[in-house]
């Protein structure tokens, strides 16, 4: 009785092990994936010295030499921003209507509302919404002209919403920052906000303004593309689609940062701690890439890391955002995952038969 219960477990794990969808593991199997049958969804691409030119990463772009020089904005006003106003009125002592300039004048501090008014003496209400501050001191001369005999005006813009940068997103302290300090570049303005919280390659910068909207990577700023700001633009920073996926037998399966701009496949090797070598199979690590528009269909890259020349070609192709990775079990491995059941119910059965 005991010899057929012992048969009769070896028999149904026999059965398990000789259904291969029975085994577990983290994708298909190589032969699945080099099949014949799969060549109509992809095309899979042996990575040689023959094919390497097309996924070869692009040679690095050389830091420019610019270096960006600012130049001063037109400031146009609207509503919260605060002006200084300083009147100054020479005409003879006792007719004046406000302090001479030898005294200092008569300063008044304004808030521009959110109809984008301003109140004076004298002069009334008046908008002065998208006005810059010359035409502002123009107007409240012409107001005060016939009032009184010898005028000045004279306004600064103490409190700027209109000539102010937004910079929010990912950085390590988002704001509204000046430009009563001088003009603002782009650099400027991000460092003022304590700078991007990632690496700049995983950053994207996306900067508007009145009139138009772009999106930048922050690592390209700074290798010599920065320039100014115009007033109340926003700066935007964000996460740059940058990931891949490694699956299978790597020491760190799941969703990675690129580790740079243009990483290579032995980058990305390396940032998810290689190969595991207890159980991967070097002759089986495929790339997995999505068509981009110019293919019809996906392309698997497939890379033989026991040929010595394949640390060579893993350095240069370029791995993609999207791509993913995928190392696949030894033929040992798969084997020792149908011997192990088998063998420990051999050992149950002697433990069995025994008692």
């Amino acid at each position: 009785m005991q010899k057929s219960v012992v048969a009769g477990l070896m028999l149904v794990t026999l059965s398990l092990a000789g259904c291969s969808g029975t085994l577990s593991g983290a994708g298909p199997y190589k032969g699945d994936i080099e099949s014949k049958s799969q060549s109509t969804a992809y095309d899979l691409v042996n990575i040689n010295a023959n094919t390497i030119a097309l996924f070869m990463r692009p040679v690095p772009k050389q830091a420019k030499t610019n270096i960006s020089s600012p130049l001063t904005q037109s400031v146009r006003l609207m509503g919260g921003d605060v002006i200084n106003v300083l009147i100054t009125d020479n005409a003879p002592e006792g007719s004046s209507l406000f302090a001479p300039l030898s005294t200092g004048g008569t300063q008044f501090k304004v808030r521009i509302d959110d109809k984008g008014m301003i109140s004076l003496p004298y002069v009334g209400h008046q908008f002065v919404a998208d006005m810059n501050l010359i035409q502002v001191e123009n107007m409240i001369r012409q107001k005060l002209k016939g009032i009184t005999t010898d005028v000045q005006a004279h306004v600064n813009l103490v409190g700027d919403l209109s000539g102010s940068v937004l910079v929010a997103g990912a950085v390590k302290a988002p704001g509204r920052f000046s430009i009563l300090q001088g003009p603002l570049t782009l650099l400027d303005a991000v460092n003022q906000a304590g700078g991007p919280v990632m690496e700049p390659h995983l950053v994207n910068v996306t900067v508007r303004n009145s009139s138009s909207v772009n999106t930048y990577n922050y690592e390209d700023i700074l290798a010599g593309n920065n320039f100014p700001l115009k007033p109340n633009s926003e700066v935007v920073l964000d996460r740059a689609r940058q990931r891949f996926v490694a699956m299978g037998a790597v020491r760190k399966p799941g969703l990675h940062d690129l580790p740079s701009q243009n990483a290579s496949l032995l980058d990305a090797l390396g940032s998810v701690g290689g190969l595991k070598e207890i159980n991967a199979n070097p002759q089986g690590v495929f790339v997995f890439r999505m068509s981009d528009g110019s293919k019809p269909k996906p392309t698997v890259l497939r890379i033989d890391m026991r040929d010595p020349a394949a640390i060579f070609y893993a350095r240069q192709v370029m791995l993609k955002p999207d791509d993913t990775i995928y190392v696949t079990n030894a033929a040992v491995y798969e084997w020792q995952k149908i011997i192990a059941p088998i063998v420990q119910t051999m050992v149950l059965g002697r433990i069995v038969t025994n008692q």
